[in-house]
This record gives structure tokens, C-alpha cells and sequence, in this order.
């Protein structure tokens, strides 16, 4: 069978990594091969870009004595690395992380191309302007500000190295966890794993586990040490009003042609209120926060006045009293708007067209396809009729409604949410202070998504995600980076928690 260059440079590489008596000086160590990791284009939307990433972790993973294979997907197929437990009677923890990473622009990288890993400081003025400077690793980079900047560096190739290190120092000081031990790497994370559900479900047995881990995302915004019992779901819905066929001249027709953008402004402002509530009948259904779940959500560490600043405004929507709070209910966002032209190509014109883009984020108790279905009859209620978003409306159709839209809508995936109290919960919490010696922040839904629920409801498994990375990592956008003390404090969590007994 004929080994590729890149596993014969992995091999090589590590068996000629010099010994390292401490976490500190393995972590340290560890850099260089983490660059050469960072150094692999890892877009799953470009064709066998994913291959060469796929050949590292097989290298990697088999080299510390973990049996590896590629579980068949519809898409790129998923990687998953096992290393049995001692004991038959043993549990079986499963990590899950992704490898793949968002599209890249590389004019808008300031230190060093994205695929180009380059050390350096991200300082933001009082005015909002962040700079960018080279930096040299410093003699102490567990405590310094220097950072790693490179596509994925924190999303999500970094809890990937952390583990290896981890695993490494506890191999070379002659332990293993008492459990056993899977790692399912999944390569298209970024593009909504949309055949992760029937990958898991033909393969239940052999990703069968009693603790799912999840290692993904920031950490809270303290940066101090996070567990998160559960994320939200996602569903999409696309919203287009029609008007004239053409674009028609807003002097000859102004005040006569229905305008399709202002008619859409109006079907989404009728979505919610002053408040930032949303205002469609049942929306938040099934929604409940006792005393003990509010009192939770209040001890999170979060700052408002310093979150406002940051994000830049000046007073948030009041979902909830917090936003630890508002994170627990569905949420309706407009993330874009189109219709005609703007700019130095605005022209005065009544638009054909109008369209919204819509996400909607779910909780455990609400389910997408009933959202879409309420936001869909919201959209009727209006004076609307609808078509299948992904056609014209036809002449007899124009004709006969006055008010004309398409709307397309996406279940995605659903909710997941852990009792952190649980014994998944306790035993992580256990191991991250055994190493750090700091409280954890304990989160019970953070707000982004991650598809996970096929593993949670197919393997009937609890699940608690296990964030690392520092909380201002620039994950999705030019920039990306892993504070450095990030990359170290993130090893000593995956070390503390291997050397945990369950």
C-alpha cells in the first residue's frame, strides 16, 4: 500500500520530536507540527481539499497507538480514531470535533496569508480600529497576549492538537484513562454536516459511547475555564415579495407599482415587537425557566456594559433578563436583505423583487419545522399568498393576487441541551479543576449551533460541549487566531480530564 508524502512527514516528524519531561515543554514543542497541521487548505466546499487533512489525522492518531478508519458519508467521509479501554466493564467516552473551516479571503489576512501560520497581537482602540503585529513566540507564551493567527487555528483544528498533546504526556508518563476512548472528526461541520444524521444512525454500534464531548467554540467571555450543557438548533426560511416583472422607472410608476421592498419591510416588522419579542402567536411555546434555572443563567460571569461596548450598542433587545436568559428561547433573525440596487449603482427604479434571509435559532423544547410552519402562515396572514420559493410566479399568478411571495424554508438541526449536574457534566468539571484550579463557568445553552443532535438522539447519549479557544478568536472571518495561553490552558484541560476517573 503506498503511504503519501504527507504521512511520511507526520511519522517523521514525530519520531524525531525531541523528549519533553512536562506539559509546558510538550506543549511548547508541540507548535511547529501545529503550524504544519494550519498549513493544509482545509475548505470542505472545494473538491479533495479535505484529503490531505484526512491523511494527517490518520497519520497522527495511528502513530499514538489509536485504530483508525473513514466511516463511508454521502458527502466526505468522517474520520473516527478508537483506543479500547483496559477493562471490558470500562465506559466509553466519544469526542466529537470538526476539521474543515470556512471560505477564506486572503486580501483581507493582515499579518500573513490564512493558510500561512503567523505569530502576532490583535489590539482594538477606544475608536474600534483593531491592528494587527507580528510578534515573536515569547519565553513565556502561556502568559502572554501573542497570538496564532491562521484559518481553523481555533475553529476547530486546535482542540485537535490540544488533544494530541494531552494524550502524548499522559502515554509518555505511563498512564491511560480508565475509559475507553473514540474521536469522531467530522470534515464538513462548516457546511451544515448534511449527511452527518444517516452517517451515525448506520453506524450506531460503532460510535456507541456513555459520554459524548463535544470540543468546539470559545470559551466564556471572562476566558475562563467553560462547560456548556447544550446548543441551539437551526432552521432557515427564505421570504421573496414580488412586484412589477421588470424594474420600473420610479418617476412613471411611483406611487402605482406595488413596491416590493417597502411590502417586505412591512411583513417584518408585523415579526416583532418594540422589545425585540418576536410577536408570532406560539412562537415561544413550551418555553418554562424555574427559579433554580434563572438563578443559574444569573451567576454566568457576564459582563453588560462590557459586552455592549464591544459589540457596539447601547441598549440589547429584552428577550430575556440576561443574556444567558435570552439565549434559552427561539430566536428569529434577519440575517440579509436584497432588493434593487445601492450605492454608486443606485438607479430610481420601483425593485421586481425583494428577499429576506431568515435563520431561526431553536431550543430543546421547540421544534423547526413547527416554526417554520407558524412563520409561513405569519407571512399568509399578512394578505399574502405563497409559492414554492425556488420558482417564478407564473402570469396567471400575477395576475390574480395582489400580494405575491415565495417562501422556502430548512428544518437544519435540532437542539441539545445536558444537566450539567449530570454525571457527564460533573466529571468534566471535576477534571478542568483537578489542572486549572480556577471555577468553571458553567453555561446551560450556548447560542450557536453545532450539528450534533444525530449523535444525542440516535446513540441516546448525554452530551456537554467542552469550548477552549479564546472568545475573541475571529472564528469564521479574516484573522482567525488561538491566544496562545489559550493553546496551553486548553492542553491542561484535555490532560486533567484524561487523567479523571469516571
Amino acid at each position: 500500500m503506498r503511504i503519501s508524502f504527507l504521512l511520511l512527514f507526520v511519522i517523521g516528524f514525530l519520531s524525531c520530536a525531541p523528549a519533553q519531561n512536562t506539559l509546558y515543554e510538550r506543549t511548547l514543542a508541540s507548535l511547529p507540527d501545529y503550524e504544519a497541521f494550519l498549513r493544509l487548505p482545509n475548505d470542505a466546499a472545494i473538491d479533495g481539499q479535505m484529503e490531505a487533512n484526512l491523511q494527517w489525522l490518520e497519520a497522527a492518531f495511528s502513530e499514538r497507538g489509536f485504530t483508525t478508519e473513514r466511516i463511508a458519508n454521502e458527502g466526505i467521509d468522517l474520520f473516527l480514531a478508537t483506543y479500547a479501554a483496559e477493562s471490558s466493564d470500562a465506559q466509553t467516552v466519544l469526542f466529537y470535533s470538526h476539521v474543515d473551516g470556512q471560505a477564506v479571503d486572503p486580501t483581507q489576512w493582515k499579518l500573513a496569508p490564512p493558510f500561512e501560520p503567523a505569530y502576532g497581537r490583535m489590539q482594538t482602540g477606544q475608536d474600534g480600529v483593531t491592528t494587527y503585529t507580528r510578534a515573536d513566540i515569547p519565553e513565556r507564551p502561556d502568559t502572554s497576549d501573542v497570538r496564532l493567527f491562521a484559518r481553523s487555528s481555533s475553529d476547530a483544528k486546535a482542540p485537535i492538537m490540544m488533544f494530541l498533546v494531552a494524550w502524548d504526556q499522559l502515554m509518555a508518563e505511563g498512564k491511560r484513562p480508565d475509559y475507553g476512548v473514540k474521536f469522531i472528526i467530522d470534515p464538513m461541520e462548516e457546511a451544515g454536516s448534511p449527511d452527518l444524521a444517516a452517517a451515525v444512525e448506520a453506524n450506531r454500534d460503532k460510535l456507541a459511547a456513555d459520554h459524548l464531548v463535544i470540543l468546539d467554540g470559545p470559551v466564556h467571555l471572562s476566558n475562563r475555564p467553560t462547560i456548556v450543557g447544550g446548543a441551539r438548533g437551526i432552521a432557515t426560511a427564505t421570504i421573496t415579495v414580488y412586484g412589477p416583472k421588470l424594474p420600473q422607472h420610479s418617476g412613471h410608476y411611483g406611487n402605482y407599482a406595488p413596491n416590493p421592498a417597502l411590502r417586505l419591510a412591512q411583513i417584518l416588522a408585523t415579526m416583532k415587537d418594540q422589545r425585540g419579542r418576536v410577536t408570532i402567536p406560539g412562537f415561544y411555546d413550551g418555553i418554562e425557566l424555574d427559579a433554580a434555572t434563572r438563578e443559574m443563567l444569573a451567576d454566568a460571569p457576564d459582563d453588560p456594559e462590557q459586552i455592549a461596548r464591544r459589540i457596539g450598542f447601547s441598549e440589547p433587545d429584552q428577550v430575556g433578563e440576561n443574556l444567558q436568559e435570552a439565549l434559552q428561547y427561539p430566536s428569529l433573525n434577519v440575517r440579509g436583505l436584497s432588493s434593487g440596487w445601492t450605492g454608486s449603482e443606485t438607479r430610481t427604479i420601483v425593485p421586481a423583487t425583494a428577499t429576506a434571509e431568515l435563520d431561526l435559532r431553536l431550543v430543546k423544547e421547540t421544534d423547526g419545522e413547527r416554526l417554520l410552519e407558524l412563520l409561513r402562515r405569519h407571512v399568509e396572514d399578512q394578505g399574502f399568498h405563497l409559492i414554492p420559493g425556488d420558482r417564478e410566479p407564473t402570469e396567471e399568478e400575477r395576475s390574480k393576487y395582489p400580494r405575491l411571495a415565495g417562501f422556502t424554508g430548512q428544518p437544519g438541526y435540532a437542539a441539545f441541551r445536558t444537566d450539567l449536574s449530570g454525571p457527564t457534566g460533573s466529571w468534566l468539571r471535576k477534571g478542568l479543576r483537578s489542572e486549572l484550579a480556577e471555577e468553571v463557568v458553567l453555561i446551560r445553552t450556548m447560542g450557536g449551533s453545532v450539528p450534533i443532535a444525530p449523535f444525542v438522539t440516535t446513540l441516546d447519549v448525554p452530551a456537554v460541549v467542552l469550548p477552549l479557544v479564546n472568545p475573541d478568536n475571529n472564528q469564521h472571518s479574516p484573522n482567525e487566531n488561538l491566544l496562545l495561553r489559550n493553546y496551553f490552558s486548553g492542553v491542561k484541560s484535555l490532560y486533567g480530564i484524561f487523567s479523571t476517573g469516571l
